[in-house]
């Protein structure tokens, strides 16, 4: 079998896979800047329904910006998220929905691509991360209007997370639970409920 036969002799790629966690301590080790440039290029380059290439990046690596966005944005019921602070970089995934075509077959088809292309570019920012020594953690828990706000983000982007980008403490070695193939796969038949 296909899975076996990976899972005996793994590829380079399904070591980064395997390998990947979310990372929530971080060494206060600058990041090079052609690493952060690599991860975002990585980003560029990913596909997008239309090819409209919704994703923008900001980069927020200066230590008092950084600071004042983990006081407002990751307080109160948001406390849990302040360990991305002490990541020395974290990127901040916007997008700009696409045009009219775009628009109209999200609604038609009650999917909003925009966030599907972010998923794909945001991952293809943590595997090349992963592929360069770099760790990093998706995160939506956090005080979108106030992280707007502090970082003076337009209306016309919406704020779909953030990610810190750095270089891990520890990195966990045990892999989570994951359910078999057999639980989600189905072949010419919808996967086990």
């Amino acid at each position: 079998m296909a899975e076996d036969r990976l899972a005996a002799a793994p590829t380079a790629l399904q070591k980064i896979l395997r390998g990947r966690r979310s990372i929530r301590r971080y060494l206060p080790t600058p990041v090079e800047p052609e690493k952060v440039r690599a991860c975002l290029e990585a980003a560029r380059i990913a596909p997008s329904a239309n090819n409209v290439q919704p994703w923008r990046f900001l980069v927020v690596d200066e230590p008092g910006l950084k600071d004042k966005l983990a006081a407002e944005a990751f307080s109160g019921i948001y406390a849990g998220a302040k360990f991305a602070a002490k990541a020395p970089v974290i990127l901040v995934l916007l997008a700009k929905p696409g045009g009219a075509a775009v628009r109209l077959g999200s609604k038609i088809q009650g999917v909003p691509f925009y966030l599907l292309d972010m998923g794909i570019a945001g991952e293809h920012v943590v595997l090349q991360a992963e592929e360069l020594g770099l760790s990093t953690c998706w995160m939506g828990w956090f005080d979108y209007r106030k992280a707007r706000k502090v970082l003076g983000i337009p209306g016309a982007f919406k704020l779909v997370a953030v990610m810190p980008l750095g270089y891990a403490e520890t990195r966990p070695t045990r892999e989570p639970p994951r359910k078999s193939f057999e639980e989600i796969v189905g072949f010419n038949r919808v996967p086990p409920d």
